[in-house]
């Protein structure tokens, strides 16, 4: 499988989830520069978290509309995977790529901690080796991360089951105690149309490995070789 990280102004986790993925892959990945739009065929691109321009403006925004974003999207159009994470699923539905937006937290402050998610869909190259129920421990940072769209964009999401996991309880349950930022139904993370973008508030890359105290995340990295390789 051959992958790449987009690194923007501010990016810093692109290093770690450019690890996870070589763990699982056991080649290097690429790293394409932000104003870069000349880089190999690729099986997925990953929009990383971090700080993309400091988060002038919205968190994203200015990222969405950088050189590369353009080839993301052309790449997007022709059937490429694209995983977007934390600040990078903020930078994916600014660009249109998915629908909503990422609000700032309901407690107006930054939150960096582990929190669970309940799996809500095992068919996708990003999900394939979790089964629908399972709960991940999983870290999360962030201070916009509160998923809001509108109640027809909602009820789309849900019928066309492309809502990916859901912040929960231990047991599963989803619950408001459970949601960290206020967002809506609980949405940690949600799929395009077509299933192959995934933007997900919380960071698997930082529990893919036994050695951080945890590889919950580890089986998303996996699912994507074996589904793309």
């Amino acid at each position: 499988m051959k992958a790449a990280v987009i690194v923007f102004p501010g990016s810093n986790c692109d290093r770690d989830i450019a690890l996870a993925l070589e763990q699982s892959t056991g080649t290097p990945t690429t790293m394409v520069w932000h104003q870069d739009t000349d880089f190999p065929e690729l099986d997925l691109i990953v929009v990383p978290g971090g700080f993309s321009y400091g988060d002038y403006l919205r968190c994203g925004a200015m990222a969405a509309h950088s050189p590369v974003m353009r080839e993301v999207k052309r790449r997007v159009e022709k059937g490429t995977r694209v995983l977007a994470v934390c600040n990078g699923f903020q930078i994916v539905t600014e660009a249109g790529l998915l629908p909503g937006v990422l609000m700032r937290n309901r407690g107006l402050k930054y939150v960096c901690k582990d929190v669970h998610v309940r799996v809500e869909d095992s068919q996708s190259a990003f999900t394939a080796k979790y089964n629908i129920g399972d709960v991940l421990r999983i870290p999360i940072g962030h201070a916009e991360g509160n998923y809001f769209a509108d109640h027809e964009t909602l009820q789309m999401l849900e019928a066309e089951g492309r809502v990916a996991f859901r912040y929960c309880a231990l047991d599963g349950e989803v619950t408001d105690d459970a949601n960290p930022n206020g967002s809506q139904r609980n949405i940690a993370g949600i799929f395009n149309k077509s299933r192959t973008v995934l933007g997900m508030m919380p960071h698997p890359e930082r529990l893919a490995d036994a050695k951080l105290g945890g590889n919950d995340g580890r089986a998303l990295f996996d699912a994507l070789v074996e589904t793309l390789a």
